[in-house]
């Protein structure tokens, strides 16, 4: 994506089957379980540069000792420092000869994070700040190791203000923060509940207080809890969660919008957000990975035992296309191939737009999530060039017309070419993270490569999405033009983003999509403008239901139009003034029938199209437009 966007977290968790003799006399550390954690989260660093947090929960220790302990960090590179720091610690008390390496159990006992249970999070803010406090894991404690909570996701709710109300409706006095301070409560009750009901009935029984403590950690059930208190859950979540007691538990919304995958063997019982973390971490094959089903929770009991229990009744299943198209890292297999089909199904945009003139054009990327895309859409047209050049030389050789010549012609001329042409310079993105700051500097986050294209020559630049159009505004188009080209092809791997997401990516606010901001221009040039009062009306009408919204209104402002009126609209907003230069400038889109082609298992695709999988969807989309319309700034849910 060429322009930033806050987006997707990552998860890990890392539970040990073996005790910590097994995997220091195996492995050579006790540490292996710690070690395996920062592997899995450095995997998955894509997902994170907001913060980090890692947890660890020890087993069996006795009473008086702590036994869950936590890291979180929001400085520049906060995995780094994070494990830099832990490894630190213990290198220290090792040099000291607190702990000796090859004893387990001193390593367990002086070492924070020298456990049986491990939870990482890498955060990308979307809510409550970017300070420490906003740092997952959140903590909930207790004396009781049954009642203490660790709480870490990938989510986001679109109904946390009435969760809040649920809470102040039993009593609480909820702290409105982040949506994960409000789970934290409401799973955190419900384990104060069924603890409390243990209690009573085995006290009742007479049982001495350790042995009431010992039962109440076998017969406490996360899934029963978690079926309780997310029946009114509204949004796309990944949730990790760990107890005091030892018990751990994984759960995914119903409708599978945000990812989780795990598996396990015989040592240990892994999770992560992508796959291909896990396959390259413990040495998988693609098939021993597994997603965890929409609408359950996989329960991993202290004393062992992993079951996996349906807490949702499961809805139409609708992952995250975005995941595909950028978020998720490009290495694991079925992305990989998902990727390439998306810049395959540009191949039929792109050739009208340059004419079908291969050996005029020169093809690229903008930088690095594209790359993929680029290799599918020049695999594409190499596939059809080929086709041409065979039906060719079969009429000409049928008609005795085949020659040297034209062999040469047809092999040595129109082959489609490719160049490196555009490189992101990565030291001036870790300081540009604020908008103001962004918009000052945009022109100079990109290089281009001199001296490869021809005045004669199309140049088509793959993206893989296009949001605001802030990026092609301000900086490549006019850095492209520089290149002096006839014509600059920017061709977006996704669909136009013309709706709001409100299940984890940061993009709520739907005056700042190009798309939209091009279909207001277009209604107000064809004297239709006073259809956005219609809307807003109905917006309005549709969030004073009582009933949960179930209607789209925002949808008419698009009706009017073809997507291809919207894109050449599109073209006109972001084409940099001339300054000299000539040439022409083409915007084309993904089709959604292409998207949903390429990515056939993965349909969330409400930010095209508008069809939420949720009811809070189609509440924030309304939302959304009333804020544009009234002015008001912020999010819409």
């Amino acid at each position: 994506m060429s322009e930033k966007i806050t987006h997707e977290c990552g998860i890990a968790l890392v539970r040990l089957k073996k005790p910590l003799a097994y995997y220091q006399e195996k492995y050579g550390t006790p540490l292996w379980g710690f070690n395996q954690l920062f592997l899995l989260m450095e995997k998955q660093h894509n997902r994170g540069q907001d913060g980090v947090g890692a947890a660890c929960v020890k087993f069996d220790l006795p009473a008086g000792q702590p036994y869950m302990f936590r890291e979180r960090n929001v400085e520049t590179n906060p995995l780094d420092k994070v494990f830099q720091s832990l490894v630190a610690r213990y290198n220290q008390l090792v040099a000291d000869g607190t702990v000796h390496p090859e004893f387990p159990e001193t390593a367990k006992q002086h070492f924070d994070f020298c456990g049986e249970l491990y939870l990482g999070h890498l955060r990308y803010g979307t809510f409550g700040g970017y300070n420490l406090s906003a740092c997952h894991p959140f903590f909930r404690r207790s004396s009781w190791p049954t009642r203490n909570l660790m709480l870490a996701g990938n989510f986001n709710m679109t109904n946390t203000a009435a969760l809040n109300e649920s809470l102040i409706a039993i009593g609480q006095h909820p702290i409105f923060a982040a949506d994960t301070q409000a789970l934290l409560e409401m799973i955190g009750h419900g384990l104060d509940e069924h603890h409390q009901a243990l209690y009573r009935t085995l006290k009742s029984q007479q049982l001495p207080g350790a042995e009431i403590s010992r039962r109440i950690s076998e017969d406490l059930d996360p899934a029963a809890v978690l079926r309780e208190v997310a029946a009114n859950w509204d949004g796309g979540y990944a949730l990790l969660g760990a107890l005091g007691n030892g018990d751990a538990f994984v759960a995914r919304d119903p409708s599978g919008i945000r990812p989780a995958h795990w598996f396990e063997n015989d040592e240990v019982v892994a999770f992560a957000s992508e796959r291909a973390p896990l396959c390259t971490v413990f040495d998988l094959e693609v098939a021993q990975v597994q997603e965890v089903e929409p609408g359950c929770v996989v329960v991993m009991k202290k004393r062992g035992g992993v079951r996996v229990e349906r807490i949702r009744a499961a809805l139409p299943k609708t992952p995250c296309s975005f995941e595909r198209i950028y978020f998720s890292r490009g290495n694991d297999a079925d992305i990989y191939r998902e990727r390439k089909a998306l810049g395959a199904g540009l191949a039929e945009q792109i050739l009208p737009a340059i004419g079908r003139d291969l050996e005029n054009t020169v093809f690229g990327f903008i930088p690095n999530t594209a790359e993929v895309a680029y290799f599918g859409l020049m695999s594409e047209l190499r596939l059809r060039r080929r086709a041409e050049v065979k039906e060719t030389l079969l009429q000409a050789a049928l008609s005795g017309q085949l020659d040297e010549a034209l062999v040469d012609d047809l092999i040595l001329r129109n082959w489609p070419r490719g160049e490196k042409l555009v490189t992101k310079d990565v030291k001036l993105r870790t300081f540009i993270s604020q908008e103001k700051s962004r918009n000052n500097l945009a022109s100079h986050v990109y290089d281009i490569t001199y001296g490869v294209v021809q005045p004669t020559d199309n140049l088509v630049c793959v993206d893989d999405s296009i949001v605001r159009g802030t990026t092609l505004r301000r900086s490549i188009l006019r850095i492209l033009k520089r290149l002096n080209p006839k014509k600059i092809v920017v061709a977006s791997t996704a669909p136009q983003i013309r709706y709001p997401d409100c299940y984890g990516i940061d993009m709520s606010e739907i005056g700042k999509f190009i798309a939209f901001e091009a279909a207001v221009a277009l209604l107000k040039e064809r004297g239709q403008g006073e259809l956005l009062s219609e809307v807003y009306r109905l917006c309005r009408a549709e969030l004073a239901r009582p009933a949960p919204a179930l209607v789209n209104h925002v949808r008419k402002i698009y009706e009017p139009f073809a997507a291809e009126e919207i894109s050449k609209k599109i073209t006109q907003l972001v084409s940099p003034k001339p300054n000299g230069w000539t040439g022409e400038i083409e915007i084309v889109f993904q089709s959604i029938e292409n998207l949903h082609r390429a990515l056939p298992n993965h349909r969330g695709d409400w930010y095209f199209s508008g069809k939420y999988p949720t009811p809070g969807g189609y509440r924030v989309v309304n939302q959304a437009f009333v804020n544009y319309f009234e002015q008001a700034v912020g999010r819409s849910y």
